[in-house]
């Protein structure tokens, strides 16, 4: 091959990505101006409209529910989940909306938890819940405890990315027996946070707790990288497991 013939070589035809077969998204960040997702009700459109094109009939989005920095409660959310339908219908895109949260587990989630408070949650009593990246909170498994004793199904968010879950492998073993049920980032698969997250996020889908999927969606950003997936080593067998995104 001479050096000319590198110049005529044709660039590499990327798959369009295809998430029909996931039928819902149950994590995402598509409600303006209330946490670090979409900042405006036109970037919002701009996102649901392209993850309706993706072939998703149904968007659960996920609001940061943080005391110190996002202090959303279920009527903060639910008026901004009204206002989002509103303009969803006026520009006709197809897609069903609802919402949750994304709870990040403190003392004062834990003390909610206790006193009964109402949560928001997703399919059958699904909680989305989520700690920080790099330090194990010391009440994480009394929480997932508590979330149980009062009806709720823990759905642990990411864990791939908690860097204090990679070096702890006793402790990513009792919540693999304890079932707790994990939800992978879609984008951790295209190597988007860093080849170690990549890693083992793949890990985490060997060992089979893991029945959620979802975009994490926060900016248009976030989906121009998830355009990648396609090229992803397990786009093929993630496409062909029966997720719990289908049955919302």
């Amino acid at each position: 091959m001479g050096i000319l013939d590198l110049f005529k070589r044709k660039p590499e035809v990327l798959e369009a990505l295809d998430l029909s077969w996931l039928q819902a998204d149950m994590h995402s960040h598509l409600i303006p101006g209330i946490d670090d997702g979409s900042k405006s009700m036109e970037e919002s459109l701009a996102l649901v409209r392209r993850l309706a094109d993706y072939g998703l009939k149904k968007l659960i989005t996920t609001p940061h529910i943080m005391s110190e920095y996002y202090r959303n409660n279920p009527e903060i959310i639910g008026m901004g989940l009204e206002d989002l339908r509103k303009a969803v219908k006026k520009e006709g895109i197809d897609i069903e909306i609802d919402a949750a949260a994304e709870y990040y587990m403190d003392e004062i989630f834990l003390e909610k938890v206790k006193k009964g408070e109402k949560l928001l949650t997703f399919g059958e009593q699904h909680i989305l819940v989520e700690t920080g990246f790099i330090n194990r909170p010391q009440m994480l498994l009394e929480i997932f405890f508590h979330l149980e004793m009062a009806g709720y199904k823990p759905v642990f968010a990411h864990p791939e990315r908690y860097q204090y879950l990679h070096a702890d492998k006793a402790l990513l073993q009792d919540l693999l027996d304890r079932n707790i049920i994990l939800q992978i980032n879609l984008l951790s698969l295209t190597g988007f946070y860093s080849k170690q997250v990549k890693d083992f996020a793949e890990l985490l889908l060997e060992k089979g707790n893991v029945q959620f999927l979802g975009t994490d969606c926060h900016n248009e950003r976030y989906l121009d990288m998830l355009e990648l997936l396609p090229k992803s080593k397990g786009y093929d067998r993630i496409r062909e497991k029966d997720w719990l995104n289908s049955r919302l």
